[in-house]
């Protein structure tokens, strides 16, 4: 798979993705997670994150983690966590960022951290 052909991510996929990086979570973990490292640029409504969690399924790009999944308040809670591609694909998207970031320090852009 070309990894590059995915690439540029929205930045609500970037943020779930990233979000699913250190660890196995649950979309109520994903949605507030998101609004978090983003300083809360991403907000993620439940229709959104749900339809890219679906997407990101069928592409192969994150998995249902059996480990962190279980049963809270009589209801099931689905974790989810990357697969190899995922991370391969945050892993490009990063670089791709990091890129640009450098790019514009080069052309004489301020970038604050």
């Amino acid at each position: 798979m070309d990894i590059q052909s995915n690439l540029p991510l929205t930045e609500s996929t970037f943020f779930i993705l990233l979000v699913l990086a250190p660890r196995p979570r649950h979309g109520y973990a994903i949605m507030k997670e998101s609004v978090v490292l983003s300083d809360g640029r991403v907000q993620l409504s439940t229709s959104t994150l749900y339809g890219a969690i679906r997407r990101m399924l069928d592409q192969g790009w994150i998995e249902r983690s059996a480990a962190a999944s279980g049963i809270e308040n009589g209801r099931e809670r689905k974790a989810y966590q990357l697969t190899d591609l995922g991370r391969r694909i945050l892993d490009a998207e990063t670089a791709r960022l990091q890129s640009l970031v450098t790019m514009a320090k080069q052309a004489g852009a301020t970038v604050s951290p």
